[in-house]
């Protein structure tokens, strides 16, 4: 079976289509090396042609949040005070560079999450503000 870089869509979908078919295969076979190789380009394709963006800030805490069944009163002692973690999550105040340390640490929040390249953000009520570079 002849292995060769992914450069179009149509060698993405052949790609893919070999996956499936070799999926399951055992490791340290031929079979299974050539999943291993097929996959290894795969994923190189998709991040350069379907880069997924990290989330919002503010949407990663209260994701994380959720997940963990926190209140924001939980958050106080990694944002400060209850009218700062409503600021925060309100969006009419940024995160501290060590806000998202405490975040990080304490709740296992990626960092990639929590730093945002500085632009515009549409919030939820249709209003903009500025995410933390």
């Amino acid at each position: 079976m002849k292995i060769k870089p992914i450069k179009t869509v149509d060698d993405y979908d052949s790609a893919i289509a070999r996956v499936e078919l070799l999926w399951g295969s055992k490791p340290d076979t031929l079979k299974g090396d050539i999943l291993d190789v097929l996959i290894t380009l795969i994923d190189a394709y998709e991040r350069d042609h379907y880069p997924i963006d990290p989330p919002d800030p503010i949407e990663a805490i209260k994701f994380r949040m959720e997940q963990s069944g926190l209140n924001r009163k939980d958050l106080e002692p990694f944002i400060g005070s209850r009218g700062r973690v409503s600021e925060v999550l309100n969006r009419k105040r940024d995160l501290s560079l060590k806000m998202i340390r405490e975040l990080h640490v304490n709740l296992q929040i990626p960092l990639e999450s929590l730093i945002l390249k500085q632009q515009d953000v549409t919030n939820s009520s249709g209003g903009r503000t500025k995410a933390l570079s």
